[in-house]
């Protein structure tokens, strides 16, 4: 047969398939066919076809990316007001106000510029080791002044780049939102949702300390400043030990570079308190040492500077931000009180994302979760809150890499939920570029390749897509 021949038929072949696409309809992403009378066909669509969809997608994404890689500053921000004539902002997504925008924006604007304000940034997974926070901490530290990295976890469970925590002794770690774990009885996990402790929770009850004498305890936590992080970062000299339900007396002991500096008792009467250590610089090392028969459980560490901004990462592995109304309200406001937080944001949703089966579930987690965004408004009233939406995140469908189908829904779900309820929006899923651009971020090394989380480098992008959208409104 001749080669003319051979080519006539092999471009029939291509045409008739690529004709039969026109009759293949997609049901966003979940499957693509044709359908007949009892059952249906898979075939691919035309534009998937042509792969003309993550040709659209990738190339939004593209102008994204390299419209925010124009005003990335360097490594120390300098100079650290963004270089808009650098950028054309239409490309930027910005942030969806409640209809009170400008007394909103004028709220937050006075907090940041006070003096001394603290966030609270509460997330899932993604903030894991202070991704995200960090990058936002450091901006905006940049501008309004601070320093330090803010809450710290005693025990750690996973890498930490705002500061170099170790400890000794047998601490424990509990979070209200790990789901293998027994809960504390009295459900107090204070304003960081996790506590931990040198003695198990078992070792606590009310005979603890009238039966015959328990064993003493001994342990130490040691605090240096991060060798990963940013400058601003690694300068605090005021460190708060967050503690409550302390049934015993238990002896400290601070060093500060080998120095013994202050010798106390931890308050014994079961309440919160906040053991504070104020040194006249940054310290090289911390040592903290504590003896006692039952640990209290502590709530955490917080390392901040004298003024400025205060910005706490709180990750939570798996979480949908959906435990904060299970918490002790009581323990929680008297912490929230002293801590005095003035900005909140949560990012949540992407823990969610995989297990929705259809709309009914977008909408019943919506409003389940917008419960909890009104538990916690209840407990800090003079805050002001935005939620950051989930990113677009990729599942395989007929051998390609998509979208999950709800996740465009959700993401709208969440932001008329918030607004309705004086919570500012800003869609993570639009800034990256919307439906199926989570493809272009994995090719491009910003995200893994698990479809979900960024890479430290997407992270960092993400982070200034965000800062940017808010500094916009900021300084209009």
């Amino acid at each position: 047969m001749r080669p003319g021949k051979i080519a006539l038929f092999i471009f029939t072949v291509l045409g008739l398939l690529l004709l039969i696409s026109v009759f293949s309809t997609s049901d966003r992403g979940v499957s693509s066919g044709i359908e007949l009378p009892g059952f249906k066909i898979k075939y691919p669509t035309t534009s998937g076809f042509l792969q003309q969809e993550k040709a659209e997608a990738n190339l939004l994404a593209d102008s994204i990316v390299h419209a925010i890689e124009a005003v990335l500053p360097e490594e120390e921000f300098k100079p650290v007001i963004p270089d808009f004539s650098k950028i054309d902002t239409a490309r930027l997504l910005r942030i969806s106000w409640p209809e009170h925008k400008e007394t909103y924006v004028n709220e937050l604007h006075a907090y940041l510029e006070s003096g001394r304000c603290r966030i609270l940034h509460y997330g899932d997974s993604q903030l894991e080791g202070d991704r995200i926070s960090g990058y936002l901490r450091n901006r905006l530290q940049g501008i309004y002044g601070g320093s330090g990295p803010g809450f710290l976890p005693i025990k750690q469970v996973y890498e930490q780049l705002a500061a170099e925590i170790t400890v000794t002794g047998n601490w424990l770690r509990y979070a209200i939102f790990d789901p293998t774990q027994v809960k504390l009885a009295d459900m107090n996990y204070g304003v960081y949702a996790s506590v931990s402790r040198f003695t198990p929770i078992e070792i606590v009850s009310e005979d603890s300390t009238k039966t015959e004498p328990l064993p003493l305890f001994t342990a130490g936590i040691t605090i240096r400043p991060s060798g990963k992080s940013f400058s601003r970062l690694k300068q605090f000299n005021h460190i708060g030990l967050h503690y409550g339900n302390a049934l015993v007396p238990v002896e400290v002991g601070v060093f500060v570079n080998g120095e013994l500096i202050k010798e106390s008792t931890l308050i014994a009467d079961g309440a919160y308190h906040c053991f504070e250590i104020v040194t006249g610089s940054t310290p090289g090392e911390v040592h903290i040492e504590l003896s006692g028969t039952i640990s209290p459980d502590f709530y955490g560490l917080t390392l901040d500077g004298e003024s400025g901004i205060q910005l706490d990462n709180i990750a939570m592995r798996g979480a949908s931000g959906t435990i904060f109304s299970k918490m002790n309200a009581s323990g929680f406001n008297i912490m929230a009180a002293k801590l005095d937080p003035k900005v909140v944001i949560l990012q949540y949703g992407g823990n969610t994302v995989p297990y929705i089966k259809d709309s009914l579930g977008v909408m019943n987690y919506s409003r389940y979760l917008t419960g909890h965004i009104s538990w916690l408004r209840k407990r800090m009233p003079e805050a002001v809150f935005l939620f950051i939406g989930p990113g677009d995140m990729s599942t395989l469908v007929n051998g390609n890499y998509t979208t999950y189908p709800l996740l465009p829904y959700l993401d709208q779900q969440l932001k008329e939920r918030c607004l309705a309820n004086d919570v500012a929006y800003w869609s993570m899923f639009e800034a990256m570029g919307g439906e199926n651009s989570m493809q272009y971020w994995v090719e491009q090394e910003l995200a893994s390749t698990d479809y979900t989380h960024f890479s430290p480098k997407g992270s960092r992008i993400i982070s200034e897509l965000f800062f940017n959208a808010l500094y916009l409104d900021l300084s209009r």
